[in-house]
């Protein structure tokens, strides 16, 4: 009897340890979340009373001083040293409050952009950053008139400011970075087959439209595709480019 409760008192002390262990480990996630909100981020801060962000696809975004120095003291990670994809920031808890809505986000994903593009250089890259927002608009354009529209494809097109400004900073910035250096014609022609493709397999099943004005509606989807074909020229547009296309547009 006595070697069973000895057990039973064994048992209970480790519990108790597992207990404070468990507490332990929540009390420093907690911390780290604090932490996160106290980086001081003040050197980023605003000293005009309004901040003008002209975007490369014709939209100003214009925020209040006491606003825009308010997103920067909240959100460090517009500035971190190894920036993630939007995408992964903006749904690690910072789809909410001023963001939380459609146009939040694409605001937020606007802001991301200007940011980053700050860093990356801005005149540095504008022909490399113009490319790729080309190259997503025709990606989401396709899409966009495949689907007969929707909000969605709206919302993308300055979110997209975002993925493009990403990929800049994946983009290689010497020549010995780049590890693929074989030719990708052959690639590039499946890639653009697979769009023609999927142009024609789409037809088949849309009553929406029939006979000339389909013809002509898969000739304007042929032309998007043919604006892609042209705008990708080398490994990193073609794998950036499928990238944004699979990662975004999937239907069923």
């Amino acid at each position: 009897m006595k070697y069973l409760l000895y057990i039973f008192f064994l048992a209970t002390i480790s519990c108790n340890n597992q207990s404070k262990k468990i507490d332990k480990s929540v009390i420093e996630t907690n911390n780290d979340i604090v932490l996160k909100h106290q980086i001081d981020n003040s050197k980023h801060y605003t000293k005009k009373d309004t901040v003008y962000i002209n975007t490369e696809i014709g939209e100003t975004l214009k925020f209040a001083k006491e606003e825009f120095n308010q997103i920067i003291g909240k959100h460090p990670e517009f500035f971190e040293k190894y920036p993630n994809n939007p995408d992964q920031l903006y749904f690690n808890d910072n789809d909410r409050e001023e963001f939380g809505s459609e146009v939040g986000q694409d605001t937020y994903y606007a802001l991301y952009a200007y940011f980053l593009k700050q860093r990356n250089g801005i005149d540095k890259y504008a022909q490399q950053r113009k490319k790729l927002i080309e190259l997503y608009s025709n990606v989401n354009s396709l899409f966009g008139q495949i689907q007969y529209g929707g909000t969605y494809f709206g919302h993308q097109a300055m979110r997209i400011l975002g993925y493009a400004e990403y990929s800049i900073y994946l983009l290689p910035k010497e020549k010995n970075e780049i590890q693929k250096t074989y030719d990708i014609t052959e690639q590039k022609k499946l890639y653009i087959k697979s769009l023609r493709q999927l142009i024609e397999d789409e037809s088949k099943i849309d009553f929406n439209t029939l006979g000339k004005e389909k013809e002509e509606r898969n000739k304007n989807l042929n032309r998007i595709v043919d604006e892609i074909d042209k705008l990708i020229s080398d490994n990193f547009y073609l794998s950036r480019t499928q990238e944004f296309h699979y990662g975004h547009y999937e239907y069923y």
